[in-house]
């Protein structure tokens, strides 16, 4: 509960303080830092008494290069159970709670389902009372702002802080000098507090800025050489400037690993140094006390990183630091495609980090002595070597450094224990495990969805069910409830109508919310294969425009998603579907039965809307490409089925809620592995009907790329195969088929009011599994080994 008075009192307090203004004449932006300050010192004290508690307890460190946090106001207050309360308060004093929270910016440090996930990973700790803290970067701009222009991508920066950060706060005692072969740097340090929902306990987010030692030089400036009298300032802060700047070059490359190098030296060092604190130089207790889980690949680097402190800092032998080494970190897969297994050029490597790549040349030396002894050839060697053809792999770095290696779904591990990394499976069998990803339900259901919650707490009795997910399960006995039914399907359908309203405001396009909206929301990769679903799209149009009477059920087909600024086929997909947009959506013939929409800079708040409005998940990564996927999992949650391959957690879903009731299709890991080294997309062209006149539509007219070649390299890339990747690469032409038949039994399951909405109960009565509390639970007791510390009041 507030204290009222002394709530307002603050309010204003702060506004007069900074901004020399009253309520009735401060801006919005002015009002939602004053109100996010005033929360701050709300929970000031239960912050202190959780890192207190937590100082003489094992704790665990999530380093990640993303944390994708989205807004926080609503988030915090909805957690701290307050949100009625504050909203009825600030109503007295004019101020409309929902208004500001639209004032906001997205807190987008991250790409997408590595960086959300990480958010939910910390609130889950904090609600579950776990000492987990998470150690980033702060990045001054997000990933970027995405826009279209006559349908092309358009990026622009994410300036999140240009209203200022209420939620962080700056530790100057607290920074850490960071050193390059050419430069060195303070790192300075933001706390986030994350707040648990039902709990005293409030844990920590630590992301780093970078800052020059000497940021103005008066000689250069008094010589007028302005530039040259801010460059150590500029060159400092581009480290930290934006997330993943573009690396096609040197010097970009150099960019992103002084980033990831820049975060975790300042990270270890930030706890070999509270280590001392507390225990001295005794660094044999060192793994007593810290675990340190490292985010997919980016922040690899740690962990020569910490050999070297320990070797040439602390004075420890190489036996010594390898063994603490060993048993401080844990690593987790999120990828199983192997270009996407982060490698970095030696050349690079060692002209930025000397003394670390030194580290690595002896780790990988051992390594492979290691094997030798133990009788492994040459091939085998070369598969496991760290270092190999000039560069460094920093997953194998990663498995030899670490005690636990995870997977992300079950799938997943299984896939990388017997094909990606099976030698390393035979090698170390104790060090792998899998915990299945999981999303918070307090953002993606009781936040986004409070209708659906309010709903499911009045049948279940309670709101137990927010932290005990599992006991969604009880809904199960309603599946057959018309009066239930019926009510969930007409808080669907509100939330369909508040989402029409949103995108025509925003896209300025009118959608129909009495139809079916299908909805894909990712980021744009072509194994993600938004190109899969594109080409349904123009299947339906001209089966549309060869039978204008044809009697099909409305459908929306609704895309968000942000193509990496330098990857360009992405791009090319993007201008496509805005194409296909453009051409439906003005065609009178068609748009009534079908209409496509891109939304623009999809977001954790653009995906708040998205995820409670969908009939249909599409989930169509070729099999074997997608580790895991959480939006599969927020879409279960607000009881949408999935139309998906036989993919990552997919499998899972499916054994949770049932093949009736979720639309899987496509070939299996199996048999794409069994086709790889003799498949022709030709003779899917060819075969399937009207295949061919959907793709030819990409060369012959129908859709314009604005003279850019755009359209034909993708034709070109599915049939003949492109620079070096055969031809349809992700086998789309393969699954089409599939796909058109498990579209058509969609079609005609939807029509069906009554077993729809059953279909949709159920997805959303197994969903218990895809907390992310049960993930941390899992890893807290299978990997991290820590317990839990209740903050007490």
């Amino acid at each position: 509960m507030i204290v009222k008075d002394v709530f307002i009192k603050d309010i204003k307090d702060y506004l007069e303080l900074e901004y020399s203004k009253r309520i009735d004449n401060a801006k919005p932006h002015e009002k939602f830092t004053a109100i996010g300050k005033a929360i701050m010192k709300l929970i000031g004290e239960n912050w202190f008494k959780t890192q207190e508690g937590y100082a003489n307890q094992k704790q665990a460190y999530y380093f990640s290069a993303e944390y994708l946090m989205g807004r926080a106001l609503g988030n915090n207050l909805m957690n701290l159970n307050i949100y009625d309360e504050v909203k009825e308060t600030l109503k007295e004093i004019g101020i409309d709670l929902n208004a500001i929270e639209e004032v906001e910016e997205d807190a987008g440090l991250g790409n997408g389902g590595l960086g959300r996930l990480a958010a939910c990973f910390l609130e889950s700790s904090a609600t579950l009372n776990l000492p987990l803290n998470g150690y980033g970067i702060r990045y001054e701009y997000g990933i970027f702002k995405q826009r279209f222009k006559n349908g092309f991508q358009m990026e622009e920066a994410d300036n999140w802080l240009k209203y200022g950060d209420p939620w962080s706060v700056r530790r100057d005692e607290d920074a850490i000098l960071v050193e390059y072969s050419d430069s060195k740097v303070k790192a300075i340090p933001y706390d986030t507090p994350i707040i648990g929902y039902g709990t005293q306990n409030i844990n920590t987010l630590r992301l780093w800025k970078s800052e020059a030692i000497h940021p103005f030089n008066f000689k250069y400036f008094n010589e007028q050489k302005y530039d040259m009298s801010v460059m150590e300032k500029n060159r400092a802060e581009d480290i930290c400037r934006v997330l993943y700047p573009n690396d096609s070059n040197r010097e970009g490359k150099l960019l992103r690993l002084r980033q990831q190098y820049f975060f975790v030296s300042a990270s270890v060092k930030d706890l070999i140094r509270n280590f001392k604190k507390d225990h001295g130089s005794n660094f044999e207790k060192f793994p007593e006390y810290h675990v340190i889980q490292l985010n997919d690949t980016h922040p690899v680097v740690a962990i020569p990183e910490f050999m070297r402190i320990l070797m040439d800092e602390e004075r420890l032998g190489w036996d010594d630091a390898w063994e603490i080494a060993r048993k401080t970190f844990a690593y987790t897969n999120h990828t199983i495609m192997a270009e996407a297994l982060e490698k970095w050029d030696i050349d690079i490597f060692r002209h930025l980090l000397p003394r670390v790549y030194e580290i690595i040349e002896a780790i990988d030396h051992r390594f492979v002595c290691l094997l030798q002894d133990k009788g492994y050839n040459d091939d085998k060697i070369n598969d496991m070597k760290i270092i190999l053809h000039h560069n460094i792999h920093m997953a194998r770095l990663a498995i030899y450094g670490s005690y636990s290696i995870n997977g992300v779904a079950h799938l997943h591990t299984e896939i990388i224990k017997h094909r990606e990394l099976k030698h390393w499976y035979e090698l170390f069998p104790d060090h792998f495990n899998n915990i299945t990803n999981g999303v918070t339900p307090r953002r993606w259901m009781l936040l986004s969805n409070t209708e659906l919650a309010n709903f499911i707490s009045k049948l279940l009795g309670n709101r137990d069910w927010i932290t005990h997910l599992d006991r969604l399960k009880e809904l199960e006995k309603y599946q057959n409830d018309e009066a239930v039914l019926n009510q969930f399907m007409q808080i669907k359908h509100n939330r369909k109508v508040e989402l029409a309203d949103y995108i025509r405001r925003m896209e300025n396009i009118d959608i129909n919310p009495n139809g079916l909206f299908d909805i894909q929301i990712k980021r744009l990769h072509e194994y993600k294969r938004q190109l899969l679903n594109a080409l349904h799209i123009v299947y339906l149009y001209f089966k549309i425009k060869d039978n204008p009477n044809l009697d099909i059920v409305p459908r929306t087909f609704i895309f968000g998603a942000k193509a990496a600024p330098g990857y360009d086929r992405a791009k090319a997909i993007i201008k496509y579907i805005n194409e296909i947009a453009r051409v439906i959506n003005a065609d009178d013939e068609v748009n009534d039965k079908i209409r496509v929409v891109f939304v623009q800079n999809y977001n954790v708040s653009y995906a708040q809307k998205l995820f409670p409005a969908a009939d249909i998940s599409e989930q169509i990564s070729t099999a074997g490409k997608e580790a895991s996927g959480t939006g599969n999992m927020k879409f279960m949650l607000n009881g949408t089925p999935t139309v998906g391959t036989f993919d990552g957690a997919n499998v899972e879903i499916v054994e949770e809620a049932g093949w009736d009731n979720n639309y899987i299709f496509g070939a299996t890991v199996e048999e794409l592995e069994k086709n790889q080294n003799h498949y022709d997309p030709r003779y899917y062209y060819e075969s399937i009907p009207g295949l061919r006149r959907v793709v030819d539509a990409l060369i012959d007219g129908t859709f314009k790329d604005g003279e850019t070649g755009m359209f034909r390299e993708l034709y070109e890339a599915l049939i003949y195969g492109r620079h070096w990747h055969p031809a349809d690469h992700y086998f789309v032409l393969k699954d089409f088929e599939s796909y058109i038949h498990i579209q058509e039994k969609i079609e005609n399951e939807y029509r069906d009011t009554l077993g729809w909405a059953k279909k949709c109960w159920l997805n959303l009565s197994n969903g218990g599994k895809f907390s992310s509390d049960r993930s941390i639970h899992d890893y807290a007791k299978t990997i991290w080994h820590i317990q839990s510390v209740p903050v007490k009041e």
